[in-house]
């Protein structure tokens, strides 16, 4: 029997395994294809830069990961892959941009640190009411190289993370665990 059941449900692990490679495919694309409306740099003055492209898939990787965040172990376990996508996605990249062996060792392993930074800010910042605590993450991350900060882009960017936020929280989970991702509407 274990003959004909072992090849058989190895198939279907091999099936979730690939359906969850997708998802987190799928996620990662659309949160990089998000990061990089022209509207984030354009009309909101996010540089644009490495680390300003840095700081805004770390953004919008943080938004999902917080809509998944306590939905379960399939979801928890979606969430981890994308944060390992993402640490390896920044891996090549800085490989690409021929940084040394022992070099990108040191990069990743800041960007791994700051990014957990990163979400504790915002997490923290959206779980108030008011935007002042987002203001000051965004400010810190978003426009840490910026002086002065356009007028007018910090609240505009802390009202679309809320959306993006409200729009996520919105979305049917079995969705998101399919790799389907819809944000709010970039700015213009």
């Amino acid at each position: 029997m274990d003959r004909l059941l072992g090849p058989l449900l190895n198939g279907l692990g091999g099936s979730v395994r690939a359906r969850n490679a997708e998802a987190v495919g799928g996620l990662f694309t659309g949160i990089v294809a998000q990061a990089r409306q022209p509207g984030f740099y354009a009309a909101l003055g996010v540089p644009d830069t490495l680390d300003g492209r840095f700081e805004m898939v770390a953004l919008h990787l943080f938004l999902v990961m917080h809509r998944l965040k306590g939905q379960g172990a399939a979801a928890a376990k979606l969430s981890q892959r994308l944060y390992e996508t993402m640490v390896d996605d920044f891996e090549k990249s800085i490989m690409e941009l021929g940084a040394g062996d022992s070099g990108i060792a040191r990069r990743v392993k800041t960007m791994a640190r700051g990014m957990a930074g990163r979400i504790r800010a915002y997490d923290e910042a959206l779980a108030e009411s008011d935007d002042g605590r987002l203001d000051v993450a965004l400010d810190n991350n978003l426009y840490g190289t910026v002086d002065p900060v356009r007028d007018g882009a910090l609240p505009a960017m802390a009202a679309y993370v809320r959306a993006c936020a409200a729009a996520l929280d919105a979305q049917p989970l079995e969705s998101l665990m399919r790799g389907e991702l819809r944000f709010a509407p970039a700015p213009a």
